[in-house]
C-alpha cells in the first residue's frame, strides 16, 4: 500500500481523483481517477487508471457517462470488465468469421501443400503420395475450393481415371489419398465441412492371394534364406509351418510357446484376437536350436534388440534372385512374405483337409475369407457324389422317369 495514501477529490458528475504520494506526471502528481454511480439504489464504484497510463480527466468522465447510461438502460458494458469482455467476444467473432472465409476459399491444393509436408516427415510411402497427387489429382482437382468439392466431382475423377486406363488399385489409392488429405484439414483446422470421399463407393478390388509355393518352391526359399539371415529364415520357416502372418510372428514371446504340448498361443495384431497353432516336428527342432530368452522376451528381434516392424527387404531379395516373379505383373501372383501363410493354407487343402479346420488355424473370422482354399481341396465334390453312386448300388434299381418334354 502507498505511504501518506492522499484522499479522493470529487470533481462533479460522480468522478473523482486522487493524487500519488511522490510520483509526478507532468508539473503535477500522477492522478488516478475512478468514477461512481448509482443505478436501482446501488452504488457501483469504477477504477479507471492513472494519468500517466492515459486515463485523463476527459476519457474517464466519458467512460463514466457511457457506463452510466448503459445500467440505466441495462445493457452492456457496465464496467471496464464487461467492456474487455465485448471486446474480446468481438475479437473471437471476428477471428472466427475470417477463419471461416478463409476454410470457403481454401482449395484442394493449399490443403495438399501442407498434407505433403506433413507426409515427407511421418510416412514412409511419401513418394507415391506425391506422384499420385501430381499426375492423377492436381490436375483435375486441386484448384477445386473443399467448399465446393463434391462426391460428384470425385464420381468423375474416379471414371476418367479407369477410363485413362488406370487400375482399379491405382485409382483406389488416389481417391484414399484425397480421403487422407481432407481428413488432415479437418484435424488441423483447416477445414470444418464433411469429407466427400467418405460419400463414394471407391474402386472393389480382387486382392486375394493366387501364388503359393511348391514344396520344392519352398526347400529352395528356405536354403537361401539360411544362407543370408538365419533368423529371417527361421521366420519364413515358422510362417509356411503355422500360417502365422508376419505381425503375429513379430509380436512372438517366448511365454507364448509352449513345448510340453507343442502349442503356439498366436496373438493376433490385426483382429485383437487369439487363437492356437500346433508345432510341427521341424518347428519345434528350430525352436530348440534357438536361444531361449526371458518368458517376456520378443523371440525375434531387430538389430537393435527391439520388436521387428516389417519384413527385412532381405526377403524380396531372395524372391529376386530365384526368379520367382520374373515376368509376373499381377500383384496376386507375386511372392511375398504374405505368400508363406498363403502357401500354407494351400498344402493343408491341396492334403484334403477340412476347409473349417483350415479356417480355426488361419485365425480367419468368417468361413467365406477361407474359401478361397475350397477349390484345391481334391475332388470333394466328385468323392462326395460318387458315395450316392456306392451307396445306390447295393440297394434297389432307380427307375428314372421321363417327362413328355424329354427328347
Amino acid at each position: 500500500m502507498l505511504k501518506n495514501k492522499k484522499k479522493w477529490v470529487s470533481i462533479g458528475n460522480g468522478l473523482q481523483y486522487r493524487e500519488h504520494p511522490t510520483r509526478k506526471h507532468g508539473v503535477r502528481f500522477d492522478r488516478y481517477y475512478r468514477g461512481r454511480y448509482t443505478v436501482a439504489g446501488k452504488t457501483v464504484t469504477i477504477g479507471f487508471g492513472w494519468e500517466s497510463q492515459g486515463w485523463t480527466k476527459i476519457k474517464s468522465l466519458e467512460k463514466l457517462c457511457e457506463f452510466r447510461r448503459n445500467a440505466q438502460k441495462g445493457i452492456k458494458p457496465r464496467n471496464l470488465k464487461e467492456e474487455r469482455e465485448l471486446q474480446e467476444q468481438r475479437r473471437r467473432e471476428e477471428e472466427l468469421k475470417a477463419q471461416i472465409e478463409r476454410q470457403r476459399n481454401i482449395t484442394l491444393d493449399e490443403v495438399a501443400q501442407r498434407y505433403i509436408e506433413w507426409a515427407i516427415e511421418n510416412k514412409k510411402s511419401y513418394y507415391d503420395d506425391i506422384n499420385r497427387y501430381q499426375n492423377h489429382i492436381k490436375p483435375r482437382l486441386g484448384e477445386k475450393r473443399l467448399s465446393e468439392l463434391s462426391p460428384f466431382d470425385l464420381e468423375r475423377v474416379k471414371s476418367q481415371l479407369l477410363k485413362k486406363g488406370l487400375s482399379p488399385a491405382t485409382v483406389k489409392h488416389c481417391l484414399v489419398l484425397v480421403r487422407q488429405i481432407i481428413n488432415k484439414a479437418i484435424a488441423w483446422g483447416l477445414w470444418r465441412g464433411e469429407n466427400p470421399v467418405s460419400k463414394i463407393k471407391l474402386p472393389r478390388l480382387n486382392n486375394q492371394r493366387i501364388r503359393f509355393l511348391s514344396y520344392e518352391e519352398a526347400d529352395l526359399l528356405l536354403e537361401h534364406l539360411q544362407k543370408v539371415s538365419p533368423q529371417l529364415h527361421n521366420m519364413a520357416l515358422l510362417s509356411l509351418h503355422t500360417g502365422m502372418r508376419a505381425g503375429e510372428i513379430f509380436n512372438l514371446k517366448w511365454q507364448h510357446i509352449d513345448f510340453k504340448n507343442r502349442i503356439i498361443y498366436v496373438a493376433d495384431p490385426k483382429s485383437g484376437r487369439s487363437r492356437i497353432t500346433h508345432m510341427t516336428n521341424t518347428v519345434k527342432s528350430m525352436f530348440a536350436k534357438m536361444q531361449k530368452g526371458d518368458p517376456e522376451e520378443l523371440v525375434f528381434k531387430n538389430r537393435k534388440g527391439g520388436k521387428i516392424t516389417e519384413i527385412s527387404n532381405s526377403f524380396s531379395r531372395a524372391v529376386k534372385q530365384l526368379g520367382f516373379n520374373d515376368g509376373i505383373t499381377d500383384t496376386r501372383q507375386r511372392v511375398t512374405f504374405h505368400t508363406l501363410r498363403h502357401t500354407f493354407a494351400s498344402w493343408l487343402a491341396i492334403e484334403g483337409t477340412p476347409i473349417l479346420t483350415i479356417k480355426e488355424l488361419l485365425g480367419h473370422k468368417t468361413l467365406a475369407m477361407t474359401e478361397r482354399y475350397s477349390h484345391l481341396i481334391p475332388d470333394a465334390k466328385k468323392e462326395a457324389i460318387s458315395i450316392i453312386d456306392k451307396r445306390m448300388r447295393k440297394g434297389k434299381s432307380i427307375t428314372v422317369l421321363h417327362s413328355q418334354n424329354d427328347g
